[in-house]
């Protein structure tokens, strides 16, 4: 019987610790590229930029700034692919730009392939260039 209460006892403990356990991938993500060191980025990247996706379209963003800023402000244009309407900030770590919604969840993570250039990949998968107007 001792042991029986012993066991339930566990059991009960173990249910409410289970329901803080995630497997949300995107999160986990979303915490590691969190975690990466913030550093200015090669040219500063307050400006008009063009976002592209093959076969998808392309629109303006509006990306703001203080000099030297390692983070700021997105305003897309419309017409913006996928979910890049959602866009509102932007991180720069060492591994390269950080697109982010209006969730803080990332959209897509770009490195630097120009002065002026990004290239990388949505979330999802797709490509992504973002360029300078």
């Amino acid at each position: 019987m001792a042991r029986r209460s012993s066991v339930i006892l566990i059991l009960l403990c173990a249910i409410p610790l289970a329901s803080c356990w995630s497997l949300d991938r995107p999160a986990a993500e979303s915490t590691a590229m969190n975690a990466a060191p913030s550093v200015a980025p090669p040219t500063p990247l307050a400006g008009k930029w063009t976002l592209a996706t093959p076969g998808a379209g392309s629109c303006v963003m509006n990306f703001g700034a203080q000099p030297d800023a390692t983070e700021g402000t997105i305003a897309p244009a419309g017409g913006c692919p996928y979910n890049f309407f959602t866009s509102r900030k932007w991180s720069y770590i060492t591994g390269g730009l950080v697109i982010r919604d209006h969730k803080a969840e990332t959209l897509a993570q770009l490195s630097p392939v120009g002065p002026d250039t990004y290239e990388g990949r949505t979330s999802d998968g797709q490509e992504v260039t973002l360029s300078r107007q």
